[in-house]
């Protein structure tokens, strides 16, 4: 295998990261705590700021080709020590999760569906040819990390500590090939609800000029080059008065994503019956969301409506809007958890999308998922998804 032969002679890789298994794995009961001396202080909730504030400490863990993964260390939140030839700078060797811990009245502190992240992760990971890692071993690990800093978890509906759990390749030296040398780490980060007023509806930007992802490529997974090349697209949006990009693909006008989040269409499709529907993963340009997996297996639950993945076009949007077919659209992901979508601009025509008469502010569709939703996340209804820590 060619990127086998890349590596440093005396390393041993088989086909794939299975070479990987034989080196000494990630072991929790091994993690070395230094805690910091000098605290942080607080900023009142209220003025939170999304990915702007860390916690104390962070979680770092080191590998290399000839031993495997070192010993866990959650050390005093601070900058990384890596080698400026380091792929990671220079080749995109890297991922990353995003995923909360939430804290309810009684003190007891949840993680949503931490197993999912870490699969995710691990495809990611193995995706870049880096090396992967036992699940339930580094959720141990983000366990120890979240309840040495517990007190950064602030309390009240909406709020949670965010978790971004990052791989990257600290391979020292230049040049395209497997790494021999890979950190992973955790930060966390207090954060407030993404509507402080409530539900906000957004406006899509349908961009048929630049693409996010394609079949065979990267899309599939979180790696941190899916992201850079969006940042663009998306500050010519937002000058046009749009909050986010409707990604969409080939000359159909397949509907990929928007922004950073998964897209559900609710209507009545063309044989009459109601539908939920979003993007199928098989083509591999779509990221399996867990908050997309966790929506789709609730609706299909309630048995009340047609729950699908199939492939969507920008045509058959506008086709259903005429039509009076369209009934809600939104978005899903971690931060916002449900993100109603109250238009799209398409060929340069806005098309309008229903939202509830009451507030304008959602569908009624969108509104009843989001409030199952956290009611789960906040233990206000028991679940396994909802895994408590302490």
């Amino acid at each position: 295998m060619f990127v086998a032969r890349r590596v440093r002679s005396s390393v041993n890789f088989a086909k794939g990261t299975k070479a990987f298994s034989a080196l000494a794995g990630v072991d929790s009961t091994k993690t070395i705590i230094h805690q910091t001396t000098h605290p942080k202080a607080k900023l009142e909730k209220e003025k939170l700021k999304f990915g702007t504030t860390f916690s104390d400490h962070m979680l770092e863990i080191d590998w290399d080709a000839e031993k495997g993964w070192g010993k866990p260390l959650i050390r005093p939140y601070g900058p990384l020590n890596i080698d400026p030839a380091s792929s990671s700078l220079h080749y995109a060797l890297q991922c990353f999760e995003g995923m909360k811990a939430y804290i309810n009245d009684d003190g007891k502190i949840r993680l949503f569906r931490p197993d999912m992240n870490m699969a995710r992760m691990n495809s990611s990971m193995e995706r870049l040819f880096l090396p992967t890692f036992d699940s339930k071993e580094m959720i141990e690990c983000i366990k120890q990390l979240v309840l040495l800093d517990k007190d950064w978890i602030p309390k009240g509906d909406g709020y949670s500590l965010y978790l971004r759990p990052t791989g990257i390749s600290t391979h020292p030296h230049i040049g395209v090939s497997a790494s021999s040398k890979a950190k992973v780490f955790v930060i966390l980060s207090p954060v407030g609800p993404y509507y402080p007023e409530g539900f906000a509806p957004v406006k899509l930007y349908a961009d048929d000029k630049y693409v996010r992802a394609w079949p065979g490529g990267t899309g599939n997974t979180k790696i941190g080059g899916n992201y850079g090349s969006t940042i663009m697209p998306q500050y010519e949006a937002s000058k046009k008065g749009y909050s986010q990009i409707l990604w969409l693909f080939g000359e159909e006008h397949f509907v990929t994503e928007v922004g950073t989040m998964n897209l559900f269409v609710y209507w009545i499709n063309e044989n009459g019956e109601k539908e939920l529907v979003t993007a199928p993963l098989h083509r591999g340009d779509i990221l399996p969301g867990v908050t997309r997996d966790s929506i789709l297996q609730l609706t299909r639950g309630w048995g009340e409506f047609k729950v699908t993945e199939h492939t969507i076009t920008m045509p058959s949007i506008v086709k259903a809007q005429k039509e009076g077919r369209l009934l809600e659209i939104f978005g899903s992901g971690t931060a916002a958890i449900i993100s109603p979508v109250e238009l799209i601009n398409y060929n340069g025509v806005d098309i309008n999308v229903p939202l509830d008469a009451e507030d304008g502010k959602s569908g009624k569709l969108t509104k009843r998922i989001w409030k199952e939703m956290t009611d789960i996340q906040y233990g206000r209804v028991e679940h396994p998804w909802s895994v408590v820590i302490n």
